[in-house]
């Protein structure tokens, strides 16, 4: 599968991975600032944004879409940085092929189990009839009906976009998602560990992280360094010059 990318800068490369709803638009502003030290690559994971659409949607996919993003652009020990679902993505990579990978950075998500938690999100969107609908405006009512933060919404409406006949359609694959959404809260596919540099990002207002789980992610991730900043779970988005500093300096200890 050839994923859509974005890519900007030079020097070492670092791939940057969306969570469930989102794209590579929404990293854009943060990949310029990388983007002066980094060779940056922002990826839309399989039926996500401009990439494929197919009715399979797991992690086992994903992770072989990421190695296969790899050997095509030929990226040697490439840093990765995930958020959410993106970094369900990056672990499970990160424990299949750790000797690919430079350092590991995962944004407010653990390596377990997370129950159904998005049904809302997707009663919203199937509750748009894109046949009828006649502007994003009418799209956003619509969508206040089961989802009343406005920041959530507009974040959500990003993936709606108008064809060359003018008519709606999702970027996102809803009925992928629909059918496999308790393989996306799935906790890891792969077994085994990774030994490298790794930095757990965690938002101290979200509600992704339990007790116990710092123990969870060291037996995996035996190396990993916890930083937590001010944030619910859309850390990078809340906090971004905090989240980049964070990364940059993470990235550059020797």
């Amino acid at each position: 599968m050839n994923l859509f990318y974005r890519h900007s800068g030079s020097g070492q490369p670092l791939i940057i991975l969306h969570g469930l709803f989102g794209s590579s638009d929404n990293w854009f502003s943060l990949a310029k600032v990388f983007a002066e030290k980094y060779s940056v690559y922002l990826v839309d994971q399989r039926n996500h944004g401009q990439s494929p659409h197919t009715p399979d949607f797991n992690y086992q996919l994903l992770t072989e879409d990421l190695y296969h993003f790899i050997e095509q652009h030929r990226l040697f020990k490439p840093h990765l940085i995930g958020h959410s679902m993106g970094g369900k993505t990056a672990m499970n990579f990160a424990v299949s092929y750790p000797d690919l990978l430079g350092k590991l950075i995962v944004v407010d998500i653990a390596p377990k189990q997370y129950p159904v938690h998005h049904d809302h999100i997707l009663d919203g969107l199937h509750a748009i009839d894109l046949a009828t609908l006649a502007s994003r405006t009418e799209a956003d009512q619509i969508l206040s009906n089961q989802i009343p933060e406005a920041e959530v919404r507009q974040f959500l409406l990003k993936n709606l976009y108008r064809t060359g006949e003018g008519k709606f359609q999702w970027r996102v694959n809803l009925k992928a998602i629909d059918d496999h959404l308790e393989e996306i809260g799935a906790g890891m596919q792969y077994s085994g560990t990774f030994p490298g540099a790794t930095q757990f990002i965690k938002g101290a207002r979200s509600n992704y992280f339990a007790p116990g789980d710092d123990d969870l992610i060291r037996q995996i991730f035996p190396a990993a360094e916890m930083v937590t900043l001010e944030t619910g779970h859309w850390v990078q988005a809340e906090r971004p010059k905090e989240f980049a500093d964070t990364v940059i300096s993470f990235l550059e200890k020797k």
